[in-house]
């Protein structure tokens, strides 16, 4: 899969509200581009996390982009007024 690029990206006004379709286009995503169970999981932690972290003020409008590029998958979590919170794995 690591020869096709592609970038999916959400705007989303309330993180909180599309938590459950955020988690299942998670997993869709990863193991579209071909991580194994045990990397979906952690990836998908890794995601709840930066959410969660994130979100402290109660701010529930974010970006959340995952970008397939040059070999490698870069997810992204972003708040506004807020550092972006970035991972970035090699794709299998």
């Amino acid at each position: 899969m690591s020869d096709h690029d592609f970038l999916f990206a959400l705007d989303l006004s309330d993180e909180r509200h599309f938590d459950t379709m955020l988690g299942e286009l998670a997993d869709t995503v990863l193991k579209y581009v071909g991580y194994q169970p045990a990397a979906v999981e952690e990836l998908r932690g890794a995601i709840t996390q930066a959410l969660s972290s994130g979100n402290v003020n109660g701010q529930g409008r974010c970006d959340v982009r995952f970008r397939a590029q040059a070999g490698e998958l870069v997810i992204t979590v972003a708040y506004p007024g807020r550092d972006e919170w970035r991972t970035t794995r090699p794709l299998p």
